[in-house]
């Protein structure tokens, strides 16, 4: 009798096929995130991309010594940052401070990506971002939407960390490290404009801020933390899946 042995897929391919599946998840995302019903499609990612850009903000201007006060989220998508108290590095603080909601995401999930190599540290990451959802709500979050529904996603990740098995636990972590660092494109016109209206207030843009404290003109910010974080997105997929 002949016996016949069908192909199987490499490990080299397997990982092939797993990072085109990131990148063409990451750029449907994005893509939704364009038209204003596809906020609502990817409602509860909306609101994390929103906390993970306002957080960005006001952990970068503690780092830099000053005071961060509150965060709101809006039921809409939209949120607020709220920072005071004199910066280190005087207008290159301030710049960092506008560049941190824009590019501390995209750093941030980077390394959850990478933290998806290993059990340990995908576990441990799992459980680092849900304690952080829920300390956040406790300690800057002031509108009751937000607090209501950050608690929700903090609890539901930490759980997930705790008591998934190791395979939903990896795949948790990447999931949300690509939304991390997609969170950057979420209005990917707001990299390019002036000014912004946040809950009925016209404030500058993050680029237009850099611009500001810096040099060269608020598009080319725009489009440097636009290319930053794609690269940080292909690179750690890159070095996750290779290994």
């Amino acid at each position: 009798m002949i016996q016949s042995k069908l192909p199987s897929t490499s490990p080299g391919k397997s990982a092939q096929h797993s990072l085109a599946w990131w990148v063409a998840a990451a750029g449907v995302t994005v893509l939704l995130w364009q038209f204003s019903w596809g906020n609502y499609v990817l409602y509860p990612f909306t609101l994390l991309a929103t906390w993970f850009h306002e957080m960005g903000h006001g952990l970068t201007a503690l780092l830099l010594g000053g005071n961060f006060h509150r965060l709101e989220i809006y039921p809409n998508g939209s949120g607020l940052a709220i920072h005071s108290g004199k910066l280190f590095l005087g207008p290159v603080g301030r710049a960092l401070v506008a560049a941190g909601g824009p590019m501390g995401p995209p750093l941030a999930g980077a390394i959850f990506i990478l933290a998806s190599r290993r059990r340990g540290t995908a576990r441990l990451g799992l459980v680092f971002l849900g304690s952080l959802l829920l300390v956040s709500a406790v300690t800057w979050v002031r509108s009751g939407f937000g607090l209501l529904v950050i608690s929700a996603l903090g609890l539901g990740i930490l759980a997930v960390g705790l008591w998934a098995s190791p395979w939903l636990r990896g795949f948790a972590i990447q999931f949300l490290g690509v939304q991390a660092c997609v969170s950057t494109y979420r209005q990917l016109d707001y990299l390019f404009t002036a000014t912004a209206v946040i809950n009925g207030q016209v404030i500058p843009s993050d680029s237009s801020q850099i611009a500001q404290n810096l040099w060269l003109p608020y598009w080319f910010w725009g489009g440097l933390m636009a290319v930053a974080s794609l690269v940080l997105l292909i690179t750690s997929l890159q070095l996750t899946f290779r290994d």
